[in-house]
């Protein structure tokens, strides 16, 4: 029999025990916070700053190097979106994460006597369960001391209030409104999911605060990006203040309301309305010939109208021009259908360009050579293909028996009118046509029900409508609870093109006026530029009226849920506009009715506005937002839940 020594026993034993701590240290490490239920609770502790090189608000640095070292493992979430650097880095910084420690490399060489910070906001979490620090930011000086103020407010839309995400902001000391075209910013932030930013690190002084889409990352304004600004000089200052900060018992019941001194910074309500200028830039875009007409595109709009002179045809006798409100889309429509047989039409056009660097205007002559996509021989025959097939049809109907005259088959003028169903009080029948029309007002006939077979006449008549040739308005004085019939003869409408409308007969009703609201806004402090506009439930325009009075009035509306803006038309134009920065012509002002409005039939609604009562940021009604603001990051608090879970 063996029989170990004593030495033997005590390394077995030693050995023994060595591998049991292992195999307790290998349980421990299961059971390390974050792993769970199955190896203990999760981690929900927010990762803990446990130093910085250089130090937090340090003075008279030289590095240009920055390391932050957390007690855990960490990772920054959308770094490229939310880490903002000023002043600003024409040279993009390096960035970068590994393990316990995230560092920070500029590249561009350090101001002097100047403060700068690194607003990471809520980038920055743990590396296992995506607990977040919190709205973190790093800052440190060239100088002696490190400057603290702070600048906040909201970048919206100018035309709806929208939130602006994403956008950047930026101050600048030099007053003068070259900088913002010149030189990049002096501070900078980024907007928040709510249109929100914060400009820290600012020192005391005077700015002028813009909003920026840097499309080419050079912090400076440059034609067609984005931007915003203010004639408004901030002058950033902070005052000690209090504010209440409220405890909760649990998700229902509030504990402690207490209130918690801080440092109060202004401006902290700066609003900055976003827009793009309108093309500026006024060029021929293109130009295109069909048989009948030919059409010039131009970039941008302008009060001169382009001068033809044919060089091939007698252009100042046979055509008539088609002009849209800014001449930037101009149709000319040949009055002689010899013309349409043409391939090749040749003109001298004179119109305004803008010269590309200066932007003023000139005026140019070119010479274009109109050609229609298919030529006329090819038209002609696909024509008479069309022709045969359409005979054949009328001759295979005779063989079954239709007593039909065989004729060649005539295109009719094509004619669209909306006179069906139920009408409002206050609409009219718009007539819409493919090319300029005569027309024979013997041959239309408005007709009023006076009993159940009877139809008597209604006096009408017939409006055109402004920059075009193809459209009417029929108006009348429609009578609520009555029926119409509208009659349009053939022939009744003759195009240039030489060909006439088929016969067309709609039967419609007017709508009794108690199925309709109405709705009476009384405009407070509003001068007389002031255009409201009736929105239904997503945001679109349904009615818009000029104040007349300080009163905007609307009839007729279908029951259901309403929303109202109001902007200032201050050229008088019927329609919002955007800014000019050359100019510094700020966009239209533009306000919401914070609350949406309730329609019901056989009701009117009688309601006061002040439109500058609420702060911009808060007028839009949070129905018609669709930029969402960003999801705060809180700890999951998952152990909570698993408990909450095991008792249900």
């Amino acid at each position: 029999m063996f029989y170990p020594s004593p030495n033997a026993s005590a390394r077995h034993a030693a050995a023994l025990l060595a591998a049991t701590l292992v195999a307790l240290w290998g349980l421990c490490s299961c059971a390390n916070p974050g792993s769970g239920p199955d190896g203990g609770p999760y981690d929900e502790t927010p990762p803990h700053i446990l130093r910085t090189q250089p130090a937090y608000g340090a003075t008279a640095c030289r590095s240009r190097k920055i390391s932050i070292l957390f007690d855990e493992a960490v990772k920054m979430e959308n770094a490229s979106e939310k880490v903002v650097i000023s002043p600003p880095q024409v040279e993009m910084p390096e960035i970068k994460t590994s393990g316990r420690r995230i560092s920070v490399e500029l590249m561009d060489s350090l101001l002097p006597n100047t403060t700068y910070t690194i607003d990471f906001s809520d980038a920055i979490v743990d590396m296992t369960e995506g607990n977040p620090l919190g709205n973190y930011t790093y800052c440190f000086t060239t100088g002696s001391e490190v400057d603290t103020l702070e600048v906040a407010g909201y970048v919206l839309q100018a035309d709806d209030l929208e939130p602006v995400k994403g956008i950047l902001v930026g101050l600048h000391r030099c007053l003068d409104d070259s900088a913002f075209t010149a030189r990049p910013f002096d501070r900078v932030a980024r907007t928040d999911g709510s249109g929100h930013f914060s400009v820290k690190g600012v020192a005391a002084g005077e700015y002028r605060a813009y909003a920026l889409k840097d499309m080419d990352n050079d912090f400076r304004y440059a034609r067609g990006e984005m931007l915003a600004f203010s004639r408004d000089t901030l002058r950033p200052s902070s005052f000690a203040d209090t504010r209440a900060d409220t405890l909760w018992a649990d998700t229902t019941h509030i504990d402690t309301i207490r209130q918690v001194p801080y440092t109060h910074f202004t401006p902290d309500n700066v609003v900055l309305l976003a827009f793009t200028e309108a093309n500026a830039s006024r060029q021929l875009l293109k130009y295109q010939r069909e048989p009948a007409y030919f059409r010039t595109f131009f970039t941008a709009p302008s009060a001169h109208r382009p001068q033809v002179r044919g060089l091939d045809f007698d252009a100042a006798h046979l055509l008539r021009e088609e002009c849209s409100a800014g001449c930037d889309t101009i149709t000319y429509w040949l009055t002689d259908s010899a013309l349409f047989k043409r391939d090749t039409l040749t003109v001298a056009y004179t119109y305004e360009q803008t010269n590309d660097s200066t932007l003023a205007p000139q005026l140019v002559t070119d010479t274009l050579i109109l050609v229609p996509p298919v030529p006329y021989e090819r038209r002609m025959k696909m024509q008479q293909a069309e022709a045969e097939k359409q005979l054949k049809k009328q001759q295979k109907r005779q063989r079954r028996g239709t007593k039909l005259p065989l004729l060649p088959p005539t295109e009719p003028l094509d004619m669209h009118l909306r006179a069906t169903g139920s009408m409002p009080p206050n609409r009219n029948i718009l007539l819409q046509f493919d090319e300029p029309v005569d027309f024979d007002s013997t041959r239309l006939h408005l007709m009023l029900r006076t009993d159940s077979a009877h139809f008597e006449p209604a006096a009408f008549r017939l409006d055109t409508v402004p920059h075009s040739l193809r459209h009417y308005w029929l108006r009348a004085a429609w009578r609520p609870g009555q029926v119409y019939r509208l009659e349009v003869d053939s022939a009744c409408f003759r195009g240039l093109s030489g060909k006439v409308n088929a016969r067309n007969e709609s039967q419609f009703d007017i709508a009794l006026t108690d199925k309709f609201g109405a709705l009476f806004i009384v405009l407070q402090h509003a001068d007389s530029t002031a255009t409201v506009q009736l929105l239904n439930g997503a945001g679109q325009v349904v009615q818009q009226q000029r104040a007349v009075d300080g009163r905007a009035d609307f009839f007729y509306l279908d029951p259901g849920k309403y929303y109202m803006r109001l902007f200032y038309d201050r050229n008088l134009n019927g329609k919002w506009d955007a800014g000019r920065w050359n100019e510094q012509r700020t966009p239209e002002e533009m306000f919401y009715y914070p609350r949406e409005m309730q329609v019901r039939a056989n009701w009117d609604i009688e309601q006061t506005w002040n439109p500058t009562a609420v702060p911009l940021n808060e007028q839009k009604p949070r129905e018609l937002v669709k930029q969402k603001a960003d999801k705060k990051k809180t700890p999951r608090n998952l152990n909570a839940e698993r408990e909450r879970l095991k008792r249900g």
